[in-house]
């Protein structure tokens, strides 16, 4: 009889919870406007991410974002911001010393992924297109001083 009453506690507890309706969310797929194809960026320059936050839901499944250096289609563990307002459309970051290349994107994570368009980082003097050699210059950037050049 015991076992009976507190299942039957324990189901209306159950039923009542199911019952109660959720809080509709959606997800916010803000685009990426900068840094868009063709541009141009210097490692360690300040630059200004932005996207369009213009038409966001009502009820926003996570409003702080992060962005991520993606190379060549692969996501890099380097984080140029977190932590941010999502809503707020753009952010400065530092552009990070990397290897040279035209095949960078930055993602855009919060209550969606996006990608920007391939765009340039330029700057450090190494890239993965050429031997790997002994220079001065490189000693600047790499306690080892070698580096590709």
């Amino acid at each position: 009889m015991k076992f009976t009453a507190v299942f039957a506690t324990l189901l209306a507890a159950a039923l009542s919870v199911a019952a109660t309706p959720l809080e509709t969310r959606d997800v916010f797929v803000p685009p990426i406007t900068s840094p868009s194809t063709g541009t141009v960026w210097t490692s360690g320059q300040t630059q200004t991410v932005t996207w369009d936050a213009s038409n966001p839901p009502a009820h926003i499944t996570n409003p702080l974002g992060m962005i991520v250096v993606v190379k060549d289609k692969v996501t890099t563990p380097i984080i140029l911001a977190e932590n941010f307002d999502i809503l707020l459309g753009h952010i400065e970051i530092t552009v990070p010393l990397v290897f040279e290349g035209s095949d960078y994107q930055l993602m855009l994570l919060g209550d969606s992924t996006n990608l920007s368009p391939d765009f340039t980082i330029q700057g450090s003097g190494v890239s993965f297109d050429s031997k790997l050699r002994w220079t001065q210059d490189c000693c600047n950037y790499f306690d080892l001083c070698i580096c590709l050049a």
